[in-house]
C-alpha cells in the first residue's frame, strides 16, 4: 500500500507556522508539497529560531520544524508572469493553501472563484487570524495576539500572576493540525462528490475550540474560568512540591482518588462523591502537601505509577526529550545532513502512528528556491524561459 496522500499535489503559499504546519502534515503522508515564496521575501520562519547561524542562512529552526518533504520555488505573484506560472501549477494541483490577509489573493485575481474556473476540483484553503468573514476579517494577528483575544491568556497563570501567555505557540500548531484535518476531510469528500472545496481556517476559531469545555461552562452559568496555576478542582489531581522538585498527581476520578488514599495508607480520606471532595479540598491539599515532601519527585513518580496512580515529576524539555518513550514512539526524525545546514538536526514528525504506510520524512527541508527550475521544468518551461522569468523578477 502507499501513503494516504501520495499522488496529491499541494501548493503551499503560506508563511510562519499554522499554514506551513498543515501542509507539512500532509507532506508526511505522501503529498507532493510545493512551497511558494516571494523571491525577495522568504517565509518569515526561515530567519526565526534558537540558532542565529541558521537564521542568517534562511534555514532557521522555525522553518526546519515544518519544511521536510517540501520542494521550494520562488514566485513573484505581483507580476503577470508569476501569476501565470501559479495558474499553470493550479491546473494540475489538488490543494492550494494560502495564509495572507483576507482579500489579498482576490485582489491579485487568485481567489477561490478564479482558481476554481481553472480547476473545478481544487481544494482552496485560506488560513487567517479571524477568518474570511466577520467584522474582524481584515485584522491580523499572531499566536500570542490570538491568545490575548480569545480569553486563553486571561485564564492562564496563577491568582497572583495573570494573565500569562502559554509557553509554546499552541494555537498556531493547533490551527495547523486542525487545518490538516480539514484538508483531509475535503479530499475525502471530493473522492465521493468529485467537487472541490473552499476551506476557511481561523486561528480565533481554533482557540475557542481549545477552550471548549470552558466555553460551554461560561455560556451556561456566566462564570469566567479563573487562572488557578497548578491548583486543580480536586486536591488529588494537582501539583505538589517534593524533596527536590514538583510532582503532578493525576488521581482525577473517584476510583483513582480511592486508590491514591489507599496506597498512602489514609483510607479515612476516601470520598464517595465529588461534592465531598470539593468540600474537603483544603484538608486534602494540606495533607498531601505534607506527604509529598517525604520523597523526591522521581521516587514519587515511580512509586505511584507502579501502583497505577497517574503521576509525573515536572520535567524540562531536555529531560522530556531524552525519555526512551519518545524514541520508542518515533515522533522525532533526525536529519544527518541537509543542503545549507552544517551538522545534523532533529524535527518533530506527526502525533500519530499507522501500522503501515504512515507519516514519515523522505527529504530534508529545502533551501530558499531550491526547486524552482525543477518544478518549472515539470510544467514544460524551457531553460531559456526560466532564465527569462528570473531576469524579469517573476521568480
Amino acid at each position: 500500500m502507499s501513503r494516504p496522500f501520495e499522488g496529491i499535489r499541494i501548493i503551499d503559499i503560506t508563511h510562519v507556522l499554522a499554514g506551513p504546519f498543515a501542509a507539512y502534515q500532509l507532506g508526511l503522508l505522501g503529498a507532493d508539497v510545493i512551497k511558494v515564496e516571494h523571491p525577495d521575501d522568504p517565509d518569515q520562519s526561515r530567519d526565526s529560531g534558537s540558532d542565529n547561524v541558521l537564521n542568517h542562512a534562511n534555514m532557521g529552526t522555525g522553518f526546519l520544524t515544518q519544511a521536510s518533504n517540501k520542494r521550494s520555488i520562488t514566485l513573484n505573484l505581483k507580476t503577470e508572469q508569476g501569476r501565470a506560472i501559479l495558474k499553470k501549477l493550479v491546473v494540475a494541483a489538488d490543494v492550494l493553501v494560502e495564509n495572507y490577509r483576507p482579500g489579498a489573493f482576490e485582489a491579485l485575481g487568485l481567489g477561490y472563484e478564479e482558481m476554481r474556473k481553472i480547476n473545478p476540483k481544487l481544494i482552496y484553503a485560506s488560513f487567517s487570524a479571524f477568518g474570511q468573514s466577520g467584522p474582524r476579517r481584515e485584522q491580523t494577528a499572531y499566536d500570542h495576539v490570538i491568545q490575548s483575544t480569545s480569553g486563553i491568556m486571561a485564564m492562564t497563570g496563577t491568582p497572583e500572576v495573570n494573565p500569562v501567555k502559554i509557553g509554546a505557540p499552541a494555537i498556531d500548531y493547533s490551527t495547523g493540525t486542525m487545518g490538516a484535518f480539514a484538508l483531509s476531510a475535503a479530499l475525502f469528500q471530493r473522492e465521493r462528490t468529485g467537487q472541490g472545496q473552499r476551506v476557511d481556517m481561523a486561528m480565533l476559531d481554533v482557540a475557542i475550540i481549545l477552550m471548549a469545555s470552558h466555553v460551554t461552562g461560561y455560556l451556561r452559568n456566566g462564570h469566567h474560568p479563573k487562572p488557578s496555576g497548578n491548583r486543580m478542582p480536586h486536591a488529588t489531581s494537582m501539583a505538589y512540591q517534593t524533596k527536590d522538585g514538583m510532582v503532578m498527581l493525576g488521581a482525577s476520578n473517584l476510583r483513582q482518588q480511592k486508590r491514591l488514599w489507599t496506597v498512602l495508607e489514609h483510607p479515612e480520606m476516601i470520598k464517595r462523591t465529588n461534592d465531598e471532595r470539593h468540600t474537603d479540598h483544603e484538608h486534602e491539599e494540606t495533607l498531601l502537601a505534607q506527604i509529598m515532601l517525604t520523597r523526591s519527585a522521581a521516587e514519587w513518580e515511580a512509586w505511584l505509577q507502579e501502583r497505577h496512580v497517574p503521576a509525573s515529576r515536572v520535567r524540562t524539555m531536555g529531560e522530556a526529550l531524552v525519555d526512551p518513550q519518545i524514541a520508542a514512539r518515533g515522533v522525532l526524525h533526525r536529519h544527518e545532513a541537509a543542503p545549507g545546514i552544517e551538522g545534523p538536526f532533529t524535527v518533530p514528525v506527526a502525533a500519530f502512528k499507522f501500522a503501515h504506510d504512515g507519516p514519515r520524512v523522505d527529504r530534508p527541508p529545502p533551501m530558499f528556491g531550491q526547486h524552482t527550475d525543477e518544478v518549472l521544468g515539470e510544467l514544460g518551461y524551457s531553460a531559456a524561459e526560466i532564465a527569462g522569468f528570473r531576469n524579469a523578477g517573476a521568480i
